[in-house]
């Protein structure tokens, strides 16, 4: 029985339970099982209300007839109890030893059985004109952490990265550098080239903001001078100069692209995330106007008499909605409807998820439903995984260009904070100089990667660095701490890893509880997976490691009274470290090995 889902064969028996006992069929959908509150004896309880219109009984005694159908029924079940309407279950001791030593144990626990579905999670999405900054990280970690998630849950899982490599932004930091640049290039200047780049795209704002200023003083508008300073007006011949295939201005586009590749590669290796596929928006640009077209002999667009092609989503609660201007140039949900097919031809994935911040609501709504209303069956499978924004206390973190905050520094001082606080707490005795930098880096990252992650990733958040590197808290470095706690017990004892435990008989609480959450791993993970949302996973491991640190302090592990409790002990403790690790690398968090 251990090998089986208990909460499956408890639904199913509280089933034939009710056939038997009230000659009613009712469906499992029916049958709401939870696990039980810590203040009440049981490890699973089944609301017995729904059942009380079959049994035409209170729902004390409807609890009461089930319980015993299921004492009967159920080897494992011990005993039960009442309280209202709700019917607790006591599982035995057998059960969780067995759960442990046959299920958890055993090396496929936790991964899905691979499926032939696949799945595309699309993230990062930088444009080439600066470099990537605090909005960008939590974006990462989510589309990293989302992709890995899935593809423990059994999906083949393409990670995708939309660059946004052209435009008017774009044309910017290239007129800047050659205005100004004096061929200052990432080696003669020590600079990441994606630092370079922006520091050139905050050069052109400052000189166009001058202009503006000027033009204003010989009495324009605000809007005339925007309109009119020279600089605006040269980066968007430039920008026509691109589109027209100018080979001077396209080889200043590949060269500086190049430089922001290489600083985008270096700050995506310290994220720790990475991509199996690449879009560029100068190559998917011009995609889209096929799919226009074959709205328009559908009836699903509409031209008006400027011949600008629009879809009406009033009846939708929408607006009406531009997809195409009148002189035939896209604008953006037009290459996005041709690049979500471009994706689909590709790929044939099931879902496709999109990991963009919540100020693109309103975007998603009206491409996915024009692709539905296209009849695009693959529709069904996008996901808009909308994600709200990162707040810092003030004045906590330095930005480089006094707006955002850039990834980079905020990482470094991330590895700062982390060294500071271990060497405070003297968690590096026995340390040589690389191994502690090892350290400080796990865990500064760590820290980082879980306070972003344990959020919804639906709600606002706001980081504080100091709270993030809390050994105590609800955060990484707490639950990276109790896995290197319990790798050095395991060092102790010299513990290698068996299938099989002594034959010990009875577990204390401490120890049930601990192997009822380790069992409920897989379900953790599909919640996470079916939610688009990593921080199940991460409240999830920082639970776990809650409840080992309370088993830890109650019963004695290297000390235990005999052979056999020692053998369970350390059993429990290898697959707890396990777990514990195994979630933490699906949230893209390393886990020291002692410190």
């Amino acid at each position: 029985m251990a090998d089986s889902s208990i909460q499956q064969i408890l639904v199913a028996e509280t089933v034939n339970a009710v056939k038997s006992l009230y000659s009613a069929d009712i469906p499992d959908t029916q049958i709401s099982l939870q696990e039980t509150r810590k203040e009440f004896e049981g490890q699973f309880t089944i609301v017995v209300f729904p059942v009380t219109r079959f049994s035409k009984k209170s729902p004390e005694q409807t609890g009461q007839d089930i319980g015993e159908f299921l004492q009967n029924a159920i080897e494992d079940v011990v005993s039960f109890n009442v309280i209202k309407g709700f019917l607790n279950v006591v599982l035995s001791d057998d059960y969780w030893i067995k759960l442990l030593n046959n299920t958890i144990s055993s090396e496929e626990f936790g991964v899905f059985p691979a499926t032939s579905k696949r799945i595309m999670v699309e993230y990062s999405s930088p444009n080439t004109n600066k470099p990537l900054h605090l909005g960008h990280i939590r974006n990462n970690l989510l589309g990293f952490s989302v992709a890995e998630i899935w593809k423990a849950y059994g999906y083949d899982v393409v990670k995708a990265n939309l660059i946004n490599d052209r435009g008017i932004h774009i044309c910017k930091s290239m007129l800047a550098w050659q205005k100004f640049g004096n061929g200052e290039t990432p080696e003669s200047s020590g600079l990441k080239g994606d630092h370079l780049v922006g520091k050139y795209y905050v050069e052109f704002d400052k000189a166009y903001k001058a202009e503006i200023e000027t033009l204003k003083a010989d009495g324009q508008t605000e809007e005339e001078a925007k309109r009119n300073a020279p600089l605006i007006q040269e980066a968007q011949q430039m920008l026509q100069k691109w589109e027209a295939g100018d080979e001077a201005v396209i080889s200043l586009w590949k060269t500086m692209n190049e430089w922001v590749y290489a600083g985008f590669g270096v700050t995506y290796n310290s994220l720790g995330v990475s991509f199996n596929k690449f879009y560029y928006e100068s190559d998917t640009y011009l995609l889209g106007k096929d799919i226009i077209q074959e709205g328009l002999d559908k009836n699903v667009f509409f031209k008006k008499e400027d011949g600008s092609v629009w879809i009406d989503l009033t009846s939708d609660g929408l607006d009406e909605k531009l997809v195409l201007r009148g002189d035939g140039t896209s604008v953006y949900i037009t290459q996005d409807l041709g690049t979500a097919q471009l994706k689909f031809d590709e790929f044939g994935m099931e879902e496709s998820i999109y990991v963009v911040g919540n100020e693109q609501d309103y975007h998603f709504k009206v491409l996915f439903l024009i692709l539905k209303k296209l009849g695009k069956a693959w529709a069904d499978g996008l996901f808009h995984l909308s994600y709200g924004m990162v707040d810092l206390p003030s004045g906590k973190m330095k930005s480089r260009e006094g707006t955002v905050v850039d990834a980079d520094d905020l990482m470094a001082e991330m590895v700062e904070t982390a060294q500071t606080r271990t060497e405070e707490l003297g968690k590096t005795e026995g340390f040589s100089d690389e191994e502690k930098q090892a350290l400080y880096r796990t865990i500064g990252m760590g820290a980082l990667k879980y306070f972003l992650l344990k959020v919804d990733p639906k709600k606002r958040l706001l980081f504080d660095p100091n709270e993030s590197v809390d050994f105590q808290g609800h955060t990484g470095p707490f639950i990276q701490y109790t896995h290197a706690r319990i790798k050095s017990i395991l060092r102790k004892a010299d513990y290698v890893d068996t299938n099989t435990t002594a034959d010990i008989k009875n577990i204390t609480v401490f120890e049930r509880d601990l192997v009822q959450a380790l069992g409920n791993y897989p379900n953790v993970i599909a919640v996470a997976a079916r939610e688009f949302s990593p921080a199940h996973l991460a409240n999830y491991a920082y639970e776990l490691a809650k409840l080992y640190n309370k088993f830890y302090h109650e019963v004695s592990v290297l000390k235990a009274d005999d052979a056999v409790e020692k053998a369970f002990r350390l059993k429990l403790s290898f697959a707890t470290a396990k777990i514990i690790k195994h979630s933490m690398n699906l949230l893209g968090i390393t886990v020291p090995e002692q410190m």
